[in-house]
């Protein structure tokens, strides 16, 4: 029998539907009709159907790390993140050693497709090729100029699932390492950089074409030097992140980015670390220790912000309360934007017949109630 999910609005690509019925067939999407159709129905009356969400930047979550290198903490991050509902994401390092990224790429590439709960649909290299002068909570000990031959080594040792790493464009040898990794699909982000606007035009014209925590760790928009944050507002070719925390940036700084930008080129992500979904408490980052509290993780030597412990539906339901985006901007801003941004859109962050069926059930407050993978319960809401 045909299984079709009824809800009052459906979140689809070519805009806002319902009430109506979407068809789930083998796992996978099939047609949406606004007639009642024969089969068996679930029934979300007075409820919201979103694709799921994809999450692009995250270090951790439940008391694991990417870093840590752990098959288990993998199964753990990726479980728990459901709960936010991501549904798709790239596990995401931090500035470490040439060896232990050699070592966590190895173990994600090997293990990547047993993993349960949301999917890995790649790998972020967050460094180590950043200045030192933004370095944030990263250990500017391992940082360098870009090696062409290291990330060759990763992406060997990963079976090819490096999607994205970022650098600071500055750097000795950024163009060249820009070009050799668009020509091996993949994506390079700007980061951590004390960059001028046109040496981020430089990189953008080779092919890098995301910004990484807009307005964090990069060189600020000045009135003569547009700098980093004058780039990601300014350069249409490039995605800009941002982490709508409240903490990371203000509300109306993020609504700037999205109205500069477009809401088209504006995607969310969590940057979560190990201690998302714990509560406060002391926690580490990498090899730094962190205090949480308020709903912000600051480094204990000095106080700055160190990852987030943000979920990706706080995001969307945040800039929704701060006025600054519709409900149909914040999903997609959460979703299909982000899947673009690294050329994973043809499998996920839309609902679209024939992709899978990963889907999220919210409340007419954007409250997240249930997440699919695969057309099933994946995680339900107490």
């Amino acid at each position: 029998m045909k299984k079709f999910i009824y809800a009052d609005l459906f979140y689809l690509p070519e805009g806002v539907q319902g009430p109506g019925y979407l068809e789930i067939k083998d796992g996978k999407f099939g047609a949406f009709t606004n007639e009642k159709p024969e089969g068996d129905i679930i029934d979300y009356t007075g409820k919201q159907i979103a694709p799921g969400l994809v999450d692009t930047h995250i270090h951790g979550f439940k008391g694991h790390d990417v870093m840590d290198n752990d098959v288990e903490g993998l199964n753990v991050i990726a479980e728990g993140i459901l709960q936010g509902g991501v549904t798709s994401f790239l596990p995401t390092t931090l500035t470490a050693s040439t060896q232990e990224l050699n070592d966590v790429c190895q173990t994600i590439g090997e293990h990547a497709e047993q993993i349960k709960g949301a999917k890995i649909q790649g790998i972020f290299l967050e460094g180590p090729f950043f200045s030192e002068t933004y370095k944030g909570a990263q250990n500017p000990k391992y940082m360098g100029d870009p090696a062409i031959d290291k990330l060759a080594k990763w992406q060997e040792l990963a079976q090819g699932y490096v999607k994205k790493i970022a650098l600071a464009p500055e750097r000795d040898g950024a163009v060249e390492f820009i070009e050799y990794a668009k020509e091996n699909d993949i994506y390079t982000a700007i980061a951590h950089t004390d960059a001028t606007y046109d040496q981020c035009k430089e990189a953008v014209d080779h092919g890098a074409n995301i910004f990484v925590h807009t307005f964090n760790g990069m060189r600020g928009l000045h009135h003569r030097e547009p700098g980093v944050v004058g780039a990601a507002m300014s350069l249409k070719d490039a995605f800009s992140e941002l982490i709508c925390d409240g903490h990371h940036v203000h509300p109306v700084s993020a609504g700037i980015v999205m109205d500069a930008h477009g809401r088209d080129k504006t995607m969310f992500v969590t940057d979560c670390m190990r201690g998302g979904g714990l509560g406060e408490g002391d926690s580490m980052l990498g090899e730094f220790e962190v205090t949480i509290k308020d709903g912000a993780a600051r480094l204990k030597s000095n106080g700055s912000l160190a990852g987030s412990v943000l979920e990706l539906i706080d995001a969307v339901r945040n800039v929704v309360e701060w006025g600054i985006a519709t409900p149909e901007e914040a999903i997609q801003m959460a979703s299909i934007v982000p899947a673009k941004s690294v050329g994973i859109d043809d499998r996920c962050g839309q609902i679209k017949a024939d992709y899978s069926a990963d889907f999220i059930v919210l409340d007419d407050k954007l409250n997240l109630e249930a997440t699919y993978l695969d057309g099933k319960v994946a995680y339900q809401a107490e």
